[in-house]
C-alpha cells in the first residue's frame, strides 16, 4: 500500500466496506512489513544529518560567492539549487523512498532560502510574512505531489509560522503577544493530540505532527507566561475588530485542526484551548499563579495521555510538571533561604521529587501497556 495506506483504511472501515478484524490483520501485517523493510534509527539519523549538512553546505557556497555575483546569476543560482533538490530526489525514489524523502525536503527548504533571496536580488520591498505564505504554499504542493511526512511537516510548521507573521505586523508584539501564544500553545496540544488512541502502529505524518507538538508544547506554554505578564504590566489593549480576529485565530485555528485530526474525541484540544485563553486574563509573573496554571497543565497532559494511552503525553506532562517545581523552587523558595539550605533543599528536591515522579511515571506507563 502507499504510505497514506492508514488513512484510506480508516475511511473503508468507516464506510462498512471492512470490518474491525480484516482491519486488524492489515494493520498488524502491513506493521511488521514496515519494520522488516524500514530504516534502522542509524541509517535514519545518517539520512537526516546528511540532509541538514547538505542543505547548509549549499547555503555557505552561495553564500561565499554571492558578491561577485550579477542579479542574474544570483537567481540563477538560487533557482538551480532548488531544482536540483528536487530532481536528485524524484531521481533516488526508485533507489531508496528514504533518500528520496530527504533530498525533496532539501529542495523545500531550500525554496524558502530562494524565495527571501529573490526578494533581496531584486529589492523588493514586500509585506516579508508574503514570502513565508509563498514558502508554506511550496510545501503544500509539495505535500500534494509527494504525501510524505516530511513536506507535511515543513507545511504544518510554514502555515502557522506565516500566520504569525501577520499578525507580529498587524500588532505591536507586546500588544498582540498573549493571543499569538494562545494560539501557538493550542495548535501545539493539536498536534499532540493527532495519534488516535492506543493505536498500536504509528502513521508517518500524524507521528510528525505528534513530534512537533511535544516539542513545541513547553516553549509555547513559557512563551504564553511571559506574554500574559508583560500585558498585564503595560495594560495595553488591541482594537476591537483585531483583538476579535485574534481571538477567533487563536480560538478557531487550534479546534479546527483538532477537529480535522481526532473529530470529536479531539475535545482534550477544546479544554487546553481553553485553559490557554484563561492565562492570558490571570497570569502574572510576580505571584504563584503561572507556577500553578503551568502544574494544572502538565497534570492534564499527562490525565489526557493515561485517557488515550498514549505514553508521549505522560512523558511530557511529567518533565513539565518537574520543570514547573523546579522553576518555582528557584524563582520563589531559593532567595529566602541562606546558601548552604537552599543547597540542601535543592539537592533533596532533585532526589526526592525525582524518585516520586519517576516511580509515578513508570506506574502510569505500565497501566497505559496493560491492555484494555
Amino acid at each position: 500500500m502507499p504510505p497514506s495506506w492508514e488513512s484510506s483504511l480508516d475511511r473503508w472501515a468507516e464506510a462498512g466496506l471492512l470490518d474491525a478484524e480484516t482491519v486488524a490483520r492489515i494493520r498488524a501485517w502491513e506493521s511488521g512489513r514496515g519494520r522488516e523493510g524500514g530504516l534502522r534509527w542509524p541509517a535514519r539519523l545518517a539520512l537526516g544529518l546528511g540532509g541538514v549538512l547538505l542543505a547548509a553546505g549549499v547555503l555557505l557556497f552561495v553564500a561565499a560567492h554571492w558578491d561577485a555575483l550579477s542579479p542574474g546569476q544570483r537567481f540563477a543560482l538560487v533557482l538551480a539549487t532548488v531544482t536540483a533538490f528536487h530532481l536528485a530526489g524524484a531521481f533516488a525514489a526508485e533507489r531508496s523512498s528514504a533518500l528520496a524523502l530527504t533530498l525533496h525536503a532539501c529542495g523545500t527548504v531550500a525554496l524558502g532560502g530562494g524565495i527571501f533571496l529573490a526578494g533581496q536580488i531584486f529589492h523588493l520591498q514586500e509585506h516579508w510574512p508574503g514570502g513565508v505564505l509563498l514558502w508554506a504554499l511550496g510545501a503544500w504542493l509539495g505535500w500534494a505531489v509527494r504525501r510524505d511526512w516530511a513536506q507535511a511537516a515543513l507545511a504544518a510548521l510554514l502555515t502557522p509560522a506565516w500566520l504569525s507573521g501577520e499578525w507580529i505586523a498587524a500588532t505591536d508584539d507586546r500588544h498582540g503577544a498573549p493571543l499569538l501564544a494562545a494560539g501557538l500553545l493550542g495548535l501545539a496540544l493539536a498536534y499532540l493530540g493527532a495519534e488516535p488512541s492506543g493505536r498500536p502502529d504509528r502513521h508517518d505524518v500524524r507521528r510528525a505532527l505528534v513530534w512537533i507538538g511535544a516539542l513545541g508544547l513547553i516553549p509555547a506554554a513559557l512563551f504564553l507566561v511571559i506574554a500574559a505578564s508583560e500585558w498585564h504590566r503595560w495594560r495595553e489593549t488591541l482594537a476591537g475588530w483585531l483583538s476579535a480576529a485574534g481571538w477567533g485565530g487563536a480560538v478557531g485555528l487550534p479546534l479546527a485542526v483538532a477537529w480535522r485530526l481526532r473529530g470529536r474525541e479531539g475535545w482534550p484540544v477544546a479544554a487546553g484551548v481553553g485553559w490557554a485563553a484563561l492565562a492570558v486574563f490571570v497570569l502574572d509573573l510576580d505571584g504563584v499563579a503561572p507556577y500553578l496554571w503551568l502544574g494544572v497543565l502538565a497534570v492534564g497532559s499527562i490525565g489526557w495521555g493515561v485517557r488515550d494511552r498514549r505514553a508521549e503525553r505522560v512523558n511530557l506532562g511529567i518533565a513539565g510538571f518537574a520543570l514547573t517545581v523546579a522553576a518555582f523552587y528557584f524563582s520563589s523558595v531559593m532567595d529566602k533561604l541562606g546558601r548552604s539550605a537552599s543547597l540542601i533543599g535543592l539537592g533533596l528536591l532533585f532526589l526526592g521529587g525525582g524518585y516520586a515522579l519517576e516511580r509515578a511515571r513508570r506506574r502510569l506507563l505500565a497501566e497505559i501497556r496493560e491492555p484494555g
